[in-house]
């Protein structure tokens, strides 16, 4: 397959995209709204959160660090066995736009490869650490055969505020057909990185009012492959060097 960029389009195997296209929602909206994890899978988070998702009859899609799925593969295998989906978060948590870019395909290939082996299934989306995309980044996920999926809403879990403010977005934004960005794990030194002290979160009680809001709104959450079986993904440009 050929792919070649010019003039801001991406062009793979005939078929051209702009530049930066990546999923953020999915349409028609109708009752789902996709929630995401990102930076696990962590034991004492992600299992628990198993049982949060279950009891609400939710799906979710897990943004793997690879850094942490070699250390937890059982806990992988487990999150797919409850009817959850994976996709790639990363190698590590570093992130992508200080890489030289003429290695990242070769990179997120090989992650990417990993991922597929330790837990049995294909993988095909991508989010990059911290959201941090640029032209070139983003180019080579897709020669990696990835898609990038970002996010419309999110809970500030990585930070230390009130429980109000982290559902803030949820409830003044439209969650139908949003991508609403959570996370199960906090990247460390483990995985290349150093954010400081993780913020004091209860995981499992914010998924329980986030699901609160959705089902007050007569929504479902589910996985994104779940949402797309009776939508079709909403894409646009992203660009943020982080």
């Amino acid at each position: 397959m050929i792919t070649r960029v010019t003039a801001g389009v991406h062009e793979t195997g005939g078929m051209a995209e702009p530049e930066g296209n990546s999923v953020v929602g999915v349409e028609p909206a109708a009752r789902s709204v996709v929630l995401t994890y990102d930076d696990g899978p962590t034991p004492g988070v992600t299992d628990r959160l198993l049982t949060v998702l279950a009891d609400a009859g939710a799906s979710a899609t897990f943004f793997v660090l690879l850094t942490r799925a070699r250390r937890s593969p059982g806990l992988l295998r487990d999150l797919l066995a409850a009817g959850h989906e994976i996709g790639l978060h990363g190698r590590d948590h570093q992130r992508l736009t200080i890489v030289d870019p003429d290695t990242l395909p070769t990179i997120l290939r090989s992650a990417r490869t990993e991922l597929e082996d330790l837990a049995s299934v294909p993988v095909r989306w991508f989010r990059p650490p911290y959201g941090a995309q640029d032209a070139a980044t983003w180019r080579a996920v897709r020669a990696a055969d990835l898609t990038p999926v970002l996010w419309s809403l999110h809970c500030s879990d990585w930070l230390d505020v009130p429980l109000d403010e982290r559902l803030g977005e949820l409830r003044t934004g439209p969650l139908a057909g949003g991508v609403v960005l959570l996370h199960d794990g906090f990247a460390d030194a483990g995985d290349g990185v150093d954010d400081g002290p993780a913020p004091a979160l209860d995981h499992c009680a914010l998924t329980s009012a986030v699901l609160g809001e959705v089902g007050a709104q007569g929504l479902v959450a589910r996985s994104l492959g779940a949402a797309l079986e009776t939508s079709t993904a909403v894409r646009r440009p992203w660009f943020d060097v982080g």
